[in-house]
């Protein structure tokens, strides 16, 4: 009987042995791993940085922000690059999005903005279309346009071409969206009608919801730019809610190459921590306005009392006025 249970506290110590160097193996591989994704991560953040012409601080900024601590704007900026739809061999910015991030409120004000917009563009020093603000200024041009036309900073752009739109999408597993319209579109090579999606809730994969997100011929602009928006809010959703940090490698790799930020990668890895905290409350807005035609070329004329209500809304959720008025009460005391 004592040589039985010898033998047994002999196989149990084996077994707990093995299970805590399973267990520190285990670890050790997923710290190994993690330390690899960040390396990664910083070295492609770095590749995809492209600072602004006007430095860290946006001109109606009394100083810089910080992610970790202050209320942001961030402008995501589609692009086709194609040489196809290329305007002199410049891109025009093919959607426009502004989002406000309140981090005490955990919410996101998302914004669209009809490519378009007769707006004026101060690198051309006139009113054209909103989208034409890329082709004359590049991203510092369409920033400087954003700003000018809400009154409001714009700290941080994501700018991002289809292949980045398709290739996120497919890394994530694709996305669940409640499409609002049947229709038949071309796909990212534009091969005609190689999409059709019915109405409905449905799962899309990166070309289907690019198609989703492009199709303009169906109505008009602005159901264009809620379009893009729910799909901008279902691949924030899904990328918060991945559970496999595998998927994190390739989305890594998917972005690569065609995207470019203002936005360094400890500033790109606070926000995604600010996210993980907790459930996110995100509100969609559209700019609403008028079909309008000048020498025979299309614009979409803006409700000029929309845009300063959209405006103060922006500025109420970042909070300027506060930050305003404790910045100068410092400085006075």
């Amino acid at each position: 009987m004592k040589r039985k249970r010898k033998r047994k506290k002999r196989i149990k110590k084996r077994i707990l042995k093995w299970i805590v160097l399973s267990l520190i193996l285990f670890l050790g591989a997923s710290a190994t791993y993690s330390a690899y994704l960040l390396f990664k991560t910083s070295a492609v953040a770095e590749k995809a940085q492209k600072l602004l012409a006007r430095g860290e601080k946006s001109e109606k900024r009394i100083k810089p922000v910080d992610p970790k601590y202050d209320n942001i704007s961030i402008l995501f900026v589609g692009i086709d690059d194609s040489e196809k739809r290329k305007l002199g061999g410049k891109t025009r910015a093919d959607a426009l999005i502004l989002a406000t991030f309140n981090r005490q409120e955990r919410s996101i004000k998302m914004v669209s903005i009809p490519r378009d917009s007769y707006v004026y563009i101060p690198v051309e020093q006139k009113q054209d279309k909103i989208n034409h603000s890329h082709v004359f200024g590049d991203i510092d041009g369409t920033i400087e346009t954003v700003e000018e036309l809400f009154d409001v900073p714009v700290d941080y752009y994501v700018r991002l071409n289809f292949n980045a739109f398709i290739q996120i999408v497919d890394t994530l597993g694709g996305i669940d969206v409640d499409v609002p319209i049947t229709f038949t579109e071309q796909d990212s090579k534009d091969r005609a009608k190689a999409i059709h999606l019915e109405k409905g809730y449905q799962h899309l994969n990166g070309e289907e919801a690019l198609a989703l997100a492009r199709t303009r011929k169906i109505d008009n602009d602005l159901e264009r730019g809620k379009r893009q928006q729910l799909i901008l809010e279902a691949i924030i959703q899904k990328a918060l809610s991945i559970k496999s940090i595998t998927r994190y490698d390739d989305l890594i790799e998917a972005l690569g190459d065609n995207i470019t930020t203002n936005m360094s990668f400890g500033e790109l890895l606070s926000l995604y921590r600010y996210a993980l905290n907790g459930g996110i409350d995100i509100e969609r807005y559209q700019l609403t306005g008028n079909d309008m035609y000048l020498n025979r070329t299309y614009y979409f004329q803006l409700d000029e009392q929309n845009v300063q209500e959209i405006s103060q809304m922006l500025k109420r959720h970042l909070e300027l006025n506060e930050t305003r008025r404790a910045f100068f009460q410092n400085k006075a005391a």
